[in-house]
């Protein structure tokens, strides 16, 4: 099986997997109770959102050419912009390929190599997990009275199963240690006869590049202005979160605390490997909204389906418009020779 059929099967897979989710979501919900919510919803407080999901994508785009610019390279935030457009467009439609596009989009019109623009990239998604798990944290301090219960349910039969078999998680480790020494020993016997294949050195071309690109954020000059950035994206992030809740009566006492819960949870389910993150999405949020915070079942669909059909809309179009004008309108040269 070729890699294209392979990667073919697993789109269809997760995306059959958001089906199921949202038939799960779904199945018992009386669709009339939830049409009546999406009729009365006040849309306002949506279309603010995604203004503000649209400030925070642009923080993103200055952020982004900080670490650009450390590695000595330039470009214009518009074009950074339209290529982080477009890369919310393309994991809407097919996971996991938005960074490469923006990388991609970026080499082509920018000539910024794209193991280095990459590289940043990563540097950024350490930087975001690195923020999204204080958040995580925070929110377990806060609601300690809501999520530890639920909390020590999942650690207790974790570390019961750690402690029974430690026996067999030294043996791997230790095999695991065996086998890393044996691959660096065979390297260091055969480094000049390996170093001369055209695979390799490849291969080492584009780690190099790679490795360039997470030194950015060590190397960058504007370090403070980095942080202001980071800050004001996820600021951003929690304030789009927020006011949807205003939509609708049954919500509109959640404030910002549940508004951080929401985005921690909502954020692992879109990075999930189903398009756009259909049906994890909704399955997480119905969850929160109605096993914890007590919204009514259709009240809680009805909100995650306002919520996130605006996003996917928002992404979609957005993506569409920054391509025509990146590629078919901005005929400007690029800034890197």
């Amino acid at each position: 099986m070729n890699k294209r059929a392979s990667n073919v099967i697993t789109y269809i897979i997760f995306l059959l997997l958001g089906i199921l989710l949202l038939w799960l979501c779904f199945r018992k919900i009386e669709f009339s109770q939830v049409l009546d919510y999406v009729k009365t919803a006040k849309y306002s407080w949506m279309l603010i959102s995604l203004a503000c999901l649209a400030i925070s994508l642009f923080f993103r785009a200055l952020r982004w050419n900080i670490l650009i610019e450390s590695l000595g390279y330039k470009t214009r935030v518009s074009t950074t912009y339209e290529s982080v457009l477009i890369a919310y467009f393309a994991n809407t439609v097919f996971p996991r390929l938005g960074e490469v596009t923006r990388c991609g989009t970026l080499t082509k019109k920018e000539n910024i190599p794209f193991d280095k623009s990459f590289g940043t990239v990563v540097s950024e998604r350490i930087i975001d997990l690195v923020i999204l798990l204080a958040m995580a944290l925070l929110v377990i301090l806060f609601q300690w009275n809501l999520l530890g219960s639920l909390i020590t349910s999942w650690l207790n039969p974790l570390i019961e199963k750690l402690t029974s078999n430690i026996l067999m998680g030294i043996i791997v480790i230790t095999l695991t240690i065996v086998f890393c020494l044996a691959i660096v020993l065979i390297f260091r016997k055969n480094r000049e006869k390996i170093s001369q294949n055209k695979l390799y050195r490849k291969i080492a071309s584009i780690w190099d590049g790679f490795v360039d690109g997470m030194k950015s954020i060590f190397t960058m000059e504007k370090k403070g202005l980095f942080i202001i950035y980071t800050l004001l994206i996820w600021g951003f992030y929690v304030v789009m979160t927020w006011l949807p809740f205003y939509m609708l009566p049954e919500t509109s006492h959640l404030g910002l605390t549940e508004a951080v819960t929401l985005l921690g949870l909502a954020t692992l389910g879109v990075v999930a490997p189903v398009p756009g993150g259909m049906g994890v999405y909704h399955f997480i949020g119905i969850l929160l909204l109605n096993g914890f915070y007590g919204i009514s079942e259709s009240a809680a669909v009805s909100f995650v389906t306002i919520n996130h059909t605006s996003q996917m809309i928002f992404y979609l179009v957005t993506g569409v418009i920054a391509y025509v004008i990146m590629f078919f309108v901005d005929r400007r040269l690029p800034v890197n020779d």
